[in-house]
């Protein structure tokens, strides 16, 4: 092929891709699952403790991300789309913290509830000379209270008629739970809307009939009841996950090896990774199907959103801690994949 028509083949796939990520600002989109704060505090070691053999962090700062189902939000608002987010949080500090978080960059938060009687999940890094020293959890996983689900559920119907999709974000926090997607996850679909899933090990079965899940290796791997350790051994797991699910594709996160996507009728779809360099991979799947469900909706097809869900996880992993990417971002990095040589 001549120099010319390499760069007119060039020039051409990169319109598209521009097309494409042009109309992100159009989408809709319904956030659903576990909201959670992420605090990091930042510091420096010079010693260690004398009590007992750990490094003594110095404090310097302290900053807060969303996390979570709130994360998913904040991806999806940076990519341009219109953002409600649904989920529930503690009547204390933190609650409000994530409240006015989301406020601040424009997203709905109608849906978010709060409950009193259970604390706002945080999660706390202590990170010094750009690594994590050590993480603290406080949580209450349990399942919401009935009189909170049905008002929850009562939130979603009201926001179903000015969405395009709904991402569910299953962390396993008590949000996510077999009386609500037995009755969300028919009345979308039925309305020919997209319904995504990041999804948690133990919940697959409630994720029957949805669009697409987008679990990780080790998810995919208990799901299927298979060990991925090559690429037949990954095109089982594949195959088995989508049946289980009546179909729905499947986008398998493999970490530094890429993503692989499986969808009825059609042969593995296998997607190299492309990070320069890897920081910090928390937060990444939030990234992941929060590019890939608004590609969706933007009219991507599903082998289109995958590529660009890959390639944002790329961008996202090479920044220290929570973070999203922009369009902006991803066009720049497509323009330097497709340039010749």
């Amino acid at each position: 092929m001549p120099p010319w028509a390499t760069v007119h083949k060039v020039n051409t796939a990169m319109k598209k891709w521009e097309s494409l990520l042009a109309r992100f600002d159009r989408a809709s989109v319904l956030i659903l699952g576990d909201l959670i704060l992420d605090q990091y505090i930042w510091g420096e070691v010079h010693r260690i403790s004398p009590e007992a053999p750990i490094p003594v962090v110095e404090v310097l700062r302290e900053t807060f991300s969303l996390g979570g189902a709130a994360n998913v939000a904040h991806n999806a608002r940076s990519l341009g789309a219109r953002v409600e987010v649904c989920g529930v949080v503690g009547g204390d500090a933190y609650g409000r913290k994530i409240l006015e978080m989301l406020r601040e960059k424009g997203i709905g938060t109608r849906g978010v509830l709060q409950d009193p009687s259970r604390p706002t999940t945080l999660k706390t890094r202590i990170v010094a000379h750009r690594q994590q020293v050590v993480r603290v959890d406080r949580e209450d996983p349990s399942l919401l209270e009935e009189n909170l689900l049905a008002t929850m559920k009562l939130r979603i119907r009201e926001a179903l008629p000015e969405v395009d999709a709904i991402v569910v974000e299953d962390y396993g926090k008590g949000v996510i739970q077999e009386g609500l997607l037995r009755e969300i996850v028919p009345t979308v679909r039925k309305d020919g809307k997209i319904v995504t899933v990041d999804p948690k090990k133990d919940h697959f079965d409630l994720y029957r009939g949805v669009s697409a899940i987008t679990p990780n290796r080790q998810e995919a791997e208990l799901a299927a009841g298979v060990r991925i350790s090559d690429a037949r051994s990954l095109r089982e797991a594949g195959i088995r996950l989508s049946k289980r699910l009546a179909g729905s594709a499947v986008l398998i996160k493999l970490g530094d090896k890429g993503m692989c996507l499986f969808e009825a009728g059609q042969e593995p779809f296998e997607i190299p990774a492309h990070p320069r360099e890897v920081y910090d991979v928390s937060g990444a799947g939030d990234t992941v199907i929060a590019v890939f469900t608004t590609a969706l909706v933007a009219g991507a097809d599903l082998r289109q959103a995958a590529t660009l869900s890959n390639l944002a996880g790329g961008l996202v992993v090479e920044k220290l801690g929570t973070a999203t990417v922009t369009r902006e971002e991803m066009r720049a990095r497509l323009s330097e994949l497709g340039r010749p040589g």
